[in-house]
């Protein structure tokens, strides 16, 4: 079970010794998400690594840390392609990448029912919203936030090359990166970096949105007992959202997602939520005896309903 920010890294790097950087299985397609380096990034004396963590239904899961050069992977299809696409984004307190639990083994299950997947390597630690210092006039743009918008931008440039529909172009993200879905689907009018390219012209607004046991949405206050982050503002527009939690949760309340559904229902989003009295945190889609762990079809069959794949 995964813990606060701290309690993350102290598990992870007693779990398991870091190896050098991280790269994708042979076959994938990686492409840097900034054509230099990321906005504001700082020279850092750690360099990024893997590292392998305690185990989630028997098997252990790999960790990143310190990643200052943010990328894409690309996982297509082997076999027919419905046209959609998700960009997903691993959780990890923003302190750490829970790289094939939240990640690659989700662009598995993507690209086995015709997704295609694309896998955001974001920058870390110290990249969300808990870094940001709110009581400032202009605090410091989160940088997971600058490279999803990147990322989304990027998605949709190479739409053709990469047999996507433009339009139907989403967002899946667990724990850190449920928050990380919320932010991007209420914060896309405009770009929280200088624009680089033609790719920053595009919009980064997903088409849909998956939040996995979100986290940073729900602000603990005794004198308001379900307080939402004021820092994501939903309206009219945000897409389609579907939200997964255990009640069992012990790491993101259950209430990080009741009070996010309930902004959506009150701004008129089409809102879908499943909460499962058992499950715990950071099961990922691994198999359990715990019902949560068919929530996979669930969004399928989600997709389907709200248009965005047809035959599931």
């Amino acid at each position: 079970v995964r813990g606060s920010p701290l309690l993350w890294i102290m598990l992870a790097f007693a779990a398991g010794a870091a190896a050098q950087g991280w790269q994708p299985a042979p076959g994938h397609r990686q492409v840097a998400l900034w054509p230099g380096a990321a906005p504001g990034t700082r020279p850092s004396p750690d360099s990024e690594s893997v590292g392998t963590a305690s185990s989630v239904a028997g098997k252990p899961w790999y960790y990143i840390s310190h990643v200052s050069r943010p990328t894409l992977t690309v996982y297509s299809p082997p076999g027919e392609n419905l046209g959609a696409a998700v960009l997903v984004f691993p959780g990890g307190g923003y302190q750490i990448l829970a790289i094939d639990l939240e990640g690659t083994e989700i662009c598995d299950w993507l690209t086995s029912r015709g997704i295609t997947c694309v896998l955001l390597k974001y920058r870390v630690p110290r990249s969300g919203p808990s870094w940001v210092d709110h009581h400032r006039i202009n605090p410091k743009p989160a940088p997971a936030l600058q490279d999803a918008q990147r990322a989304m931008g990027i998605v949709r440039q190479h739409a053709a090359e990469w047999h996507i529909d433009p339009h139907k172009v989403g967002v899946l993200g667990f724990s850190a990166g449920g928050h990380l879905v919320a932010a991007i689907s209420n914060d896309y009018q405009r770009r929280s970096y200088a624009p680089v390219d033609d790719a920053d012209q595009l919009s980064c607004r997903p088409d849909f949105a998956v939040a996995v046991y979100p986290g940073h949405l729900w602000i603990p206050d005794d004198r308001i007992p379900l307080k939402f982050n004021s820092d994501i503002h939903v309206t009219v527009h945000t897409p389609p959202t579907m939200l997964i939690q255990a009640e069992t949760d012990s790491v993101d309340n259950v209430n990080q997602s009741l009070v996010y559904y309930i902004a959506l229902k009150d701004a008129g989003v089409p809102v879908e939520m499943h909460l499962y009295t058992n499950g715990g945190h950071a099961f990922g889609l691994r198999r359990t005896k715990d019902p949560i762990t068919e929530w996979p079809q669930l969004v399928e069959k989600w997709l389907g309903a709200i248009g965005i794949v047809s035959g599931h």
